[in-house]
């Protein structure tokens, strides 16, 4: 599997939003990743949408996590934002290959596939969020 850069930005995104106690702006997020703020404003608008971020307009505005990181799966962030992530078509649809009734690599794939989603449900946005102080350091640095 390999992840779209709009998934990438959605988890690091929340791991950034993780390390901090205030709320955060997509500016900052942006400036700290070197990416425009549109695509960061695109990133947080879905993960919003999916209540894993809440948007606070005005002044003292900004974006913060909308449920506590233990209680985010990497999981199914990425599920949400990747849709469909079949190995090959055949894993999930009937009919699109002349061997597919006979066929054992579909099995195999749909095994991979659910233990590689097992494994990433059972790993929060609180095992992989870094200290605080490595990304003040980050954060300084593209200051």
């Amino acid at each position: 599997m390999r992840l779209t850069t709009h998934t990438d930005f959605a988890l690091r995104t929340l791991m950034f939003l993780a390390t901090t106690t205030e709320r955060a702006t997509v500016a900052q997020v942006a400036q700290l990743y070197g990416v425009s703020s549109n695509h960061i404003a695109k990133v947080v608008n879905q993960l919003s949408r999916l209540g894993y971020v809440r948007s606070i307009r005005g002044i003292g505005g900004g974006i913060e996590l909308a449920k506590q990181p233990t209680d985010i799966r990497l999981g199914e962030v990425i599920e949400a934002f990747e849709g469909n992530m079949h190995l090959l078509e055949c894993v999930a649809t009937e009919d699109v290959c002349a061997i597919q009734s006979f066929c054992k690599l579909k099995g195999a794939l749909a095994e991979a596939e659910r233990v590689q989603l097992e494994y990433l449900n059972g790993v929060s946005l609180a095992d992989v969020v870094p200290k605080r102080r490595q990304f003040a350091r980050v954060s300084s640095l593209h200051s």
